[in-house]
């Protein structure tokens, strides 16, 4: 009704944590390690993965893409906050905001959709162990991420054109420290109710239907477990899995405490704070999960890091006998 009146907005401003004061160096140190303990570590698994003979099956396969997406994650929104820390706030254009959630929500969904193929593998680990194999090989493993990300691209995408498509007209500040979906659509002039509903049901395939998979694989995983007679049977069961559950609950938890709250108007504003748990806590907790509760991961890295202190000598060797 008043759109000739308003201005076109083209720039959108990133609020940030607009009370930190004097706390602002202290936050932005401890934002800016667990940023690079939370790479390291994530880098660490990925290499280790790839490298060690060992660890050649699909469920450390998937857990190599998880790391992977969730670097993905860090790198598309914290280098871009520590910037708004130091400066108090941070301007993105439009096709800069929109492609900043486009990758914020293409990792979040993979990681969604990465953490039920891991509970499936684990089910055909111990329920179906004599052909477990023949389904889930590595071929199997890379055609369900290439179905995966090309899938959940498509999701994605088709929500960022209808946004791309909208108006956006008189305010332009954005009380988060990146561009999420709904502070952003909801400085939009346009009718909104219909990109709303294509999120609730997008959600419902990439968030829901991959927890309730995750849910029922368990149910189908406790069962025979339950079943063995021998107490040092069931407690080797139920620890090769143990590391995943811990998992789910790390990332499930934190997905629910910021986006499964009450949409007021104090509950929007707390959100970006709880939206830290999601991007600190969870890709920091999920590795280290899996490097302190799994053998095998355990046994790798003890190895990769005894060939390590055994090539210490040789390379200080090397470096010493050209100056002899």
């Amino acid at each position: 009704m008043f759109k000739s009146n308003q201005t076109v907005v083209t720039e959108f401003l990133l609020l940030g944590f607009p009370g930190l004061k004097g706390f602002k160096p202290v936050f932005f140190l401890l934002m800016l390690t667990t940023y690079m303990i939370t790479l390291t570590i994530n880098l660490f698994i990925i290499i280790l993965v790839s490298t060690t003979a060992k660890l050649n099956f699909p469920m450390y396969f998937f857990l190599k893409h998880l790391s992977l997406t969730k670097m993905a994650f860090l790198t598309t929104v914290v280098p871009k906050m520590l910037h708004i820390i130091l400066k108090d706030e941070g301007r993105l254009s439009l096709y800069v905001c929109i492609t900043q959630l486009y990758c914020v929500c293409i990792c979040s969904y993979l990681q969604c959709f990465l953490i039920a193929i891991m509970s499936y593998d684990r089910y055909l680990a111990i329920c179906n162990p004599l052909r477990y194999t023949s389904l889930m090989n590595s071929h199997v493993c890379f055609q369900v991420i290439i179905g995966l990300c090309f899938f959940v691209t498509i999701l994605v995408s088709s929500e960022m054109i209808v946004i791309y498509r909208y108006d956006y007209c008189g305010l332009n500040s954005i009380d988060h420290f990146y561009c999420d979906f709904y502070p952003l659509i909801e400085l939009s002039s346009s009718d909104t109710s219909g990109l709303k509903l294509q999120d609730f049901i997008i959600s419902i395939i990439t968030i829901c239907l991959p927890f309730a998979f995750i849910i029922m694989t368990y149910i189908f995983i406790i069962i025979p477990i339950l079943k063995i007679s021998s107490v040092h049977g069931r407690r080797k069961a139920f620890s090769t899995c143990s590391s995943h559950v811990t998992l789910v609950g790390a990332f499930y938890g934190t997905f629910i405490i910021v986006y499964m709250t009450p949409p007021d108007e104090a509950s929007s504003h707390l959100n970006k704070y709880r939206s830290l748990l999601y991007l600190a806590v969870s890709p920091l907790i999920n590795p280290i999960i899996y490097s302190l509760r799994n053998h095998e991961i355990k046994a790798a890295l003890q190895k990769t890091l005894a060939d390590f202190r055994n090539l210490c000598p040789k390379v200080k060797k090397l470096c010493v006998l050209p100056l002899l």
